[in-house]
């Protein structure tokens, strides 16, 4: 959960488009650590999901003061190179979706940065969940 503060809002007084993806980065962290991959995980596996894509949709407009949720889900894995999970934005006193977004994520060997297979662990952590909206008790908010 995220509470908007002036520091997220931009000269149009609402918050700038910079800071959701800042949120939805917090929460894969959240979620990632949630599922046992915290960055001594991944460096003791010499691994790490690096992004290779965003995509945002923007459909409403946040404003200081508002509670925001992130719901974030595996939407593909195909256990030996990418991934990618799907999020939605939603301000909690109205439940309305302010963004939906995509992010698609390229295994790579933290050492030397090149695209490498995914460790078991990381297969078995980032489980695909099978639904297309985040009011469905699979979606996953993981405090941030």
């Amino acid at each position: 959960m995220f509470k908007v503060t002036e520091e997220d809002i931009d000269g149009f007084g609402h918050v700038n488009n910079a800071v959701y993806l800042k949120w939805l980065d917090a929460t894969v962290w959240a979620h990632t650590r949630y599922v046992g991959l915290d960055e001594h995980t991944c460096q003791s596996l010499n691994r790490g999901m690096a992004v290779v894509r965003h995509e945002l949709d923007y459909i409403s407009s946040a404003y200081l003061d508002d509670e925001i949720a992130v719901f974030n889900w595996l939407s593909a894995n195909d256990g030996k190179l990418r991934a990618s999970r799907t999020f939605q934005v939603v301000r909690v006193k109205d439940k309305k979706t302010l963004l939906r977004a995509r992010t698609d994520y390229i295994c790579t060997d933290l050492s030397t940065g090149r695209p490498k297979r995914m460790p078991q662990q990381f297969a078995e952590s980032y489980q695909i969940t099978l639904n297309s909206e985040a009011t469905s008790p699979k979606a996953q908010a993981i405090p941030a």
